[in-house]
């Protein structure tokens, strides 16, 4: 078994989780600025991932960029298909799709926050269970490396829609709102929010 293996049910079973869906997680955080370059790089990138429709071409054409833009706003680190093997007796297991670090250092893994997961066939809820199981995971992961993190955060993402997940104790918060590719000021306003917050209390 590994992460992608997860389901929303296996997850909540395999480790007793609480799983609330119905949270108002981000609606109330303001959306930030995005430079030019991203603006421009989703006005010409966004119809052609659409048009293409497969998981790489959203992948390569709009969620990397996404991630870049928060790599330069805010000076954080992150990994894309890194092995993520925590724990495999458990499932904890696997390649992770996207992971981010409050740390800037990009030749190793350090402190990692969150998890960012592709949706499978364009569907969000496809991907609940393996983002959970990979927060799970980096909870581990930063217990084992000794850094006190508590609230671990994931997104799902099909490129065009985004689902925020809060991992806090035995509970797995998922937003009830989805956001939108249309919108990236908001998308990268709680990224924003999310790393801000970390690096001001850890």
């Amino acid at each position: 078994m590994s992460y992608s293996d997860f389901t929303l049910k296996k997850v909540k079973n395999k480790f007793d989780l609480n799983i609330v869906e119905n949270e108002d997680l981000f609606s109330i955080v303001k959306e930030v600025e995005i430079s030019d370059f991203l603006s421009i790089t989703l006005k010409q990138n966004v119809p052609l991932a659409l048009a293409i429709s497969t998981e790489k071409a959203c992948s390569e054409l709009i969620i990397i960029n996404i991630l870049l833009e928060i790599k330069k706003q805010l000076n954080i680190s992150f990994f894309s298909g890194i092995d993520f093997t925590v724990d495999k007796e458990k499932g904890l297991n696997g390649f992770c799709d996207f992971i981010i670090s409050k740390s800037p250092e990009q030749l190793f893994l350090d402190s990692p926050i969150l998890a960012v997961v592709e949706a499978k066939n364009e569907k969000i809820v496809s991907g609940l269970g393996q983002c959970i199981a990979e927060m799970i995971a980096t909870r581990i992961y930063n217990e084992r490396e000794k850094n006190s993190i508590s609230c671990i955060y994931g997104a799902v993402t099909t490129g065009h829609a985004w689902k925020f997940l809060k991992l806090e104790e035995d509970t797995a918060y998922i937003d009830i709102e989805d956001y939108y590719i249309k919108n990236p000021q908001k998308i990268i306003g709680i990224f924003n929010h999310i790393i801000t917050n970390y690096k001001a209390n850890n």
